[in-house]
């Protein structure tokens, strides 16, 4: 028996079962053609069954699949963190591979708090973002926000967990670094656009204001770009607009081909674990860690990035979108928000949204809507007519409910 995720077994729908994909489209075993509307979770960027990636994986896998980096290391692994050393900016050139973003968020967070026990610091707090999601694993959960997911495992809060959420309002955040920054080891942010927790997106600002204050009070500065990175929110990354000192990429690195994620620690970080002292060596290893045929993944997927211009692919789908979604409008509906290859609508109750999936399904759009949100996160090829077909059948569900 599969048990699936998000999902309560008793009363789930049967899930649609996929025999083949290819671009952007998802062929059931009954011979329905759906749009991916939501790429496979945001990772699908290429779309399916890429043949440039597809090569890469099988050419490497005539070598072998996967080695250990205990005592061993290969090609793939050392050519993707080259490569991100010098695709990344600032001096984000050190790179600790894991096997997804819930993971490497758990290393940058174990990353930032070693960081400081090697210095001899006592601190322990870290600051983190209402509505946050940074993935499932505990300490993930810790810094999240989201009862939605996590009520099982106790409400977040400073007494119990030493983390501090605030809103996405420089007021609150410069309050919170008078309030705790001495005592804060790392802020955690999902920078721009926070997705699990209901598309939520805000002003640039903020992050510039999180740095200063970080380089104030000699915090650091994560980005979870799990999810933001690789283009979504209209930039390659949100680094690119302020840097921090660690980043985690997972999701479109590999094309979402193969679960594999990247902790990048800038120089600071990495010398705070240089020493003759083997406690302050990091501790950490996943068993498919650097797992060579996500790296050949990986490094196939950068160039397709960077060879198909995938910013101006991600500019035409934002202006696509903001063009069909003008004037739209449902009683029901709280708020629209677009950004980059996002597009939500929030509703004021979930309960409108129940039959939406079937609704989709029925004109050939595969959509999973969650709690209050209807979204788009399409796959970087998608050519305008599939992704109007997305948008229509979106408005659609409201004008269906009347």
């Amino acid at each position: 028996m599969i048990w699936y995720p998000y999902a309560q077994m008793k009363t789930l729908d049967a899930p649609i079962k996929i025999s083949r994909a290819q671009g952007v489209h998802l062929y059931t075993e009954d011979g329905h053609d759906l749009i991916d509307s939501v790429s496979s979770w945001w990772s699908v960027i290429h779309g399916y069954n890429h043949p440039e990636i597809n090569a890469a994986i099988s050419g490497q896998l005539e070598k072998f699949a996967h080695v250990m980096l205990g005592g061993l290391t290969h090609e793939p692994v050392q050519r993707l963190s080259d490569k991100l050393a010098e695709w990344l900016p600032g001096d984000l050139d050190y790179c600790f591979f894991s096997d997804s973003g819930s993971v490497a968020v758990e290393v940058s967070l174990k990353m930032a708090l070693q960081f400081n026990t090697n210095r001899g610091s006592d601190r322990t707090m870290i600051l983190a973002l209402e509505h946050a999601y940074h993935g499932d694993t505990f300490k993930a959960m810790e810094v999240g926000d989201d009862e939605d997911y996590h009520f099982a495992f106790g409400k977040n809060s400073e007494k119990k967990h030493g983390v501090v959420h605030i809103p996405t309002e420089v007021p609150a955040l410069e309050k919170a670094f008078a309030e705790y920054g001495e005592r804060l080891t790392c802020c955690i942010v999902e920078p721009l656009l926070q997705g699990a927790g209901g598309m939520r997106m805000y002003d640039v600002s903020f992050l510039q204001r999180a740095r200063q204050l970080c380089d104030e009070y000699d915090v650091l500065l994560i980005f979870d770009e799990v999810a933001t990175g690789f283009g979504r929110t209209g930039n390659r990354f949100v680094a690119d607009l302020v840097l921090p000192d660690i980043l985690v990429l997972g999701k479109a690195l590999t094309g979402g081909y193969i679960g594999h994620a990247v902790t990048v620690a800038n120089k600071r970080v990495w010398e705070g674990f240089m020493s003759d002292d083997p406690t302050h060596a990091f501790m950490h290893g996943p068993t498919f860690v650097g797992n060579a045929l996500a790296c050949c993944a990986a490094l196939k997927s950068i160039e397709l990035f960077e060879r198909e211009d995938y910013l101006s692919k991600i500019h035409r789908i934002e202006e696509i979108t903001r063009r069909e979604m003008a004037g739209f409008s449902d009683p029901r509906v709280k708020e629209v928000r677009i950004m980059g290859g996002c597009v939500c609508i929030e509703v004021y109750d979930e309960k409108s949204l129940e039959g939406f999936r079937k609704f989709a399904y029925e004109r050939g759009v595969f959509s999973r809507t969650f709690l209050k949100y209807m979204y788009a996160m399409v796959p970087y090829v998608i050519s305008e007519a599939e992704l109007v077909t997305i948008l229509n059948t979106m408005k659609a569900w409201f004008a269906y409910l009347k």
